[in-house]
């Protein structure tokens, strides 16, 4: 790397996607004075229960710009309607033309297996780009990279067709409530759809701090789980005191269509 300053991109399919997945490790990023770049590929209209549209779209939008300067990044939410995310040709273009434009050293990305199609079509749509970031007539209206990026797994408990495989796993306690209060800048997702979609709308706080307190409450044990099943590379990246109480953590896997680093590039991509 030129020099000491990484340029990092998170792709998620929504907005709150990125943050979700990796929100306390890309605060641990811009602390550092790192640069990162979060991106949602749809617009999130169709997450909610009594808004949609243009509406729900426009509020997603200053949500999610709200947790971006949460945690200190940039937060681009494209127009693609929410629920209808396809990995075609058009989209594989505008992702093209998205990481040629920021020229990330680390893209992170979700695995194409997943419960929810857009969440597949996100991480198929990075796969497809990939190696076409580097060639010169593949969406010529844009210089090529000449080296291609590390692009990471974001983590997920999907087994089928085969379960996530962690490479490195970050301790995000130190930036734990950041990640929570960024989350909480979701309101129509933390405290309205999601909370409706799983039958508990009726527990959801008025209070605006208890509210937040519930939230974090009930992302705890979904935060937990990267750091219990990679407990080895924690207690190997920060030494067994350390990584043996890591409550929170965030794992990621790299893929195999980037470019593969060595042990020491893996380290230097994630300087925690």
């Amino acid at each position: 790397m030129a020099d000491d300053t990484l340029r990092i991109m998170v792709i998620g399919a929504h907005p709150d996607d990125p943050d979700v997945s990796a929100g306390g490790t890309v605060a641990l990023y811009t602390r550092a004075g790192h640069q990162v770049q979060m991106v949602s590929l749809t617009n999130g209209d169709a997450g909610h229960m009594e808004i949609g549209g243009a509406p729900l779209a426009w509020r997603r939008r200053l949500e999610a710009q709200a947790a971006g300067r949460t945690l200190g990044a940039a937060y681009l939410v494209l127009d693609h309607h929410d629920g209808e995310l396809v990995p075609d040709l058009d989209l594989r273009r505008e992702v093209i033309r998205l990481i040629r434009s920021f020229g990330p050293d680390l893209v992170l990305a979700p695995r194409p297996w997943d419960y929810h199609p857009d969440h597949r079509a996100a991480g198929q749509v990075v796969q497809d780009a990939s190696y076409l970031l580097t060639v010169p007539n593949a969406v010529s209206d844009r210089p090529h990279l000449e080296r291609m990026p590390v692009i990471a797994h974001l983590w997920d408990r999907f087994q089928t067709p085969c379960p996530f495989r962690a490479d490195i796993a970050v301790d995000i306690d130190p930036t734990l409530e950041d990640k929570v209060d960024a989350l909480a800048c979701h309101e129509s997702q933390m405290f309205e759809w999601l909370p409706y979609n799983r039958g508990e709308l009726d527990r959801v706080p008025a209070d605006a701090a208890a509210r937040r307190e519930w939230l974090r409450e009930h992302l705890l044990p979904r935060f937990a789980r990267p750091a219990d099943t990679s407990r080895d590379l924690l207690m190997a990246r920060y030494g067994p005191e350390r990584g043996e109480r890591v409550a929170c953590a965030e794992a990621f896997q790299v893929s195999e269509y980037g470019r593969q680093p060595s042990t020491e590039e893996l380290e230097a991509l994630f300087p925690f």
